[in-house]
């Protein structure tokens, strides 16, 4: 009964020992991601508008602001820039004329905020936040979007810029309807911060693609697809056709890969990945498809990838602000 005794509780404590993680040997630095010298505060967004978006979220980062105040205040840049055509006022119409807007909000505790189709505000990024804020909910659409946004004193005007208008026009003659990659029909400012108090936060806004039939609506304002924060691990935001980011629920997606212990890069990478893997299977051709990813963990480090050639993404922390373009697929 001694021998029997003793061997169970050998075999139980073998047991728990062989569950328990090993924390003998240096780790492997895939699986493992180091919490020192961390690099905040530091900001990154999308494409070339992100430099100068960035230096505005920059203003509010270096003197210890929040970095949902800083996102908020980075993306409003594009979205009240007329020569922009992807983004908030200046943006491009759809097949009927009419702009509308798709934006949402996430900051460190989890609290979201989102609005789609949004027409005639200019800043659909602070009525997402207003979504958020003042509401029990965390998404209105068109219609209901618009009239909360005017009941909270929003302004609303006519976003329809002359040259949009004549590009509009111009395309009314084919009626063609076929993104092409890079060609900024299909742009984003996707912004992600981390704060001086180690805090994350994101926003996302666009008009979506050109031309597109009404009432379309991509991966920008929904959270998990356009952009995900997770406070205890990292933020991811996407840029590109939105169909393909919400079929793998793209940052969300990235995050849970950093959850795993991948590096932001790495992350970023194997999202890429199941694009490629699924526009494959799909029988749809590549070339056709741009997708990107921005990603950063709760250390400061960021990453990006995407499709093909062509995407690009701001930068800016104590070094300074610096656009870098970013690695890609389809060589």
């Amino acid at each position: 009964m001694t021998n029997r005794r003793n061997f169970l509780k050998t075999a139980a404590m073998a047991s728990v020992a062989a569950a328990l993680p090993s924390f003998t040997g240096k780790p492997e630095e895939e699986n493992v991601i180091s919490l020192e010298k961390e690099n905040k505060p530091i900001v990154i967004s999308t494409w070339n508008f992100g430099v100068q978006a960035n230096g505005a979220a920059w203003e509010i980062l270096k003197n210890k602001g929040r970095a949902l105040d800083a996102v908020e205040a980075g993306v409003k840049v594009p979205e009240g820039d007329p020569k922009e055509r992807s983004v908030g006022y200046g943006g491009r119409p759809d097949r009927d004329g009419r702009v509308t807007l798709d934006a949402c909000i996430m900051d460190e505790n989890a609290n979201i905020g989102s609005v789609a189709c949004l027409e005639h505000i200019k800043h659909p990024i602070a009525v997402a936040r207003a979504v958020m804020e003042k509401t029990p909910h965390v998404m209105l659409v068109g219609d209901g979007a618009l009239q909360f946004a005017l009941s909270q004193g929003f302004v609303k005007e006519n976003l329809l810029v002359e040259e949009s208008e004549k590009e509009w026009k111009e395309w009314l003659k084919t009626s063609q309807y076929k993104p092409i990659a890079n060609i900024e029909n299909h742009d984003t400012i996707g912004m992600i911060a981390l704060d001086s108090n180690g805090n994350l936060s994101g926003a996302c806004t666009t008009s979506g693609m050109a031309f597109k039939m009404h009432g379309r609506v991509g991966d920008s304002p929904i959270i998990g697809a356009g952009l995900y924060v997770d406070n205890e691990i990292g933020a991811a935001t996407a840029t590109g056709h939105g169909e393909e980011v919400i079929r793998i629920s793209g940052c969300h997606l990235v995050v849970e890969l950093m959850r795993q212990g991948k590096s932001p890069q790495k992350a970023c990478e194997e999202a890429v990945s199941r694009i490629v893997k699924l526009t494959k299977l799909r029988n749809k051709n590549l070339k056709d498809i741009q997708v990107g990813f921005i990603a950063l963990n709760k250390k400061g480090e960021y990453g990006a990838y995407c499709v093909q050639g062509g995407f690009n993404f701001a930068v800016n922390d104590t070094s300074g602000n610096r656009l870098i373009d970013a690695d890609y697929f389809l060589k």
